[in-house]
């Protein structure tokens, strides 16, 4: 059987992946509208499977990676789900305490992809702590189409006030020297814009490709941002100029960048909407971003 590459999928295809994994449609009119799309040799499986996240064979930074010091941690959330796990990593050879990332995964849970962006961030010299927001309901179940589900029974709010928890805690943590940033994945990218609005000490915020803050909290933005976004991600962009209008009205320090002829979901290196140069870069400005306003 012919292995499947990106360009045997229409961009169809992957407009409606989108739909259907931010919950526009259900499983069941996505395999009806996915049927159409599996024409001559490519079968319904087969692009089920090709479009689907492999979580086996394409993690950078393993969790025993032997540079580091990487393991599951709770910490308490008061205002938000009560008690939160998260994977706290850093570099084991740090002579002194370390500038805090917080990496903030997509709506279906801590799975093994933000897992490894949180790994990767401390190979960068960082301790980072990717949460959770699952523990309330058991955790991430191990797939995503059940993580999407279970996440989609939480309220927002409360998970941001989940993600503020992680700061408080890794600020107080005794290997981090309390200038910490936020890295955050579709869902986590709007968590990272919010982050900015809430916590006037958050020292930087990324947000990849991730829904903006209304313009009546983002003119209380003081941190400097840094946003990614897909060139073919019509649903996400189409808020970008009313939010740029706001950065720009209050003075907000960002820098902007539009990836072009790539999806949502670029950076996520285990589907087959990643893609590497547009990742490589994006992730090249994600560090030298934080290493200005984390390591200064």
């Amino acid at each position: 059987m012919k292995q499947l590459t990106k360009e045997d999928i229409n961009q169809e295809v992957f407009d409606l992946y989108d739909d259907y994994a931010h919950s526009k449609i259900t499983r069941k009119e996505f395999l009806e509208k996915l049927s159409l799309y599996a024409v001559g040799a490519i079968t319904l499986p087969a692009l089920l499977s090709f479009i689907s996240p492999n979580y086996t064979d394409f993690i950078v930074v393993n969790e025993n990676d032997p540079r580091l010091n990487s393991g599951y941690i709770s910490y308490d959330s008061p205002k938000g789900g009560g008690t939160i796990k998260g994977l706290l990593s850093m570099p084991k050879d740090a002579k002194a305490k370390l500038p805090g990332i917080i990496v903030v995964h997509e709506n279906r849970g801590l799975n093994p992809y933000i897992e490894d962006v949180g790994r990767r961030a401390a190979i960068e010299g960082f301790i980072s702590l990717a949460p959770d927001a699952l523990t309330p309901l058991g955790g991430y179940p191990g797939n995503d189409d059940d993580g999407r589900a279970m996440q989609s029974k939480r309220n927002q709010q409360e998970m941001l006030e989940d993600f503020i928890a992680a700061f408080e805690y890794l600020k107080k943590h005794p290997n981090c020297n309390g200038k910490i940033g936020v890295v955050g994945f579709c869902f986590g990218g709007w968590i990272s814009n919010m982050m900015a609005v809430k916590l006037p000490e958050l020292k930087a915020a990324v947000p990849y490709y991730g829904r903006q803050a209304a313009a009546e909290d983002a003119k209380n933005i003081k941190s400097p941002l840094l946003l990614h976004y897909a060139d073919l991600d019509k649903r996400v962009n189409e808020g970008w100029p009313a939010y740029e209008k706001v950065l720009k009205e209050n003075n907000v320090a960002y820098e902007a960048h539009f990836y072009p002829n790539v999806n949502h979901g670029f950076h996520n290196n285990t589907t087959p909407r990643f893609d590497k140069a547009a990742a490589d870069l994006s992730w090249e400005r994600t560090i030298e971003f934080f290493n200005t306003y984390l390591k200064n």
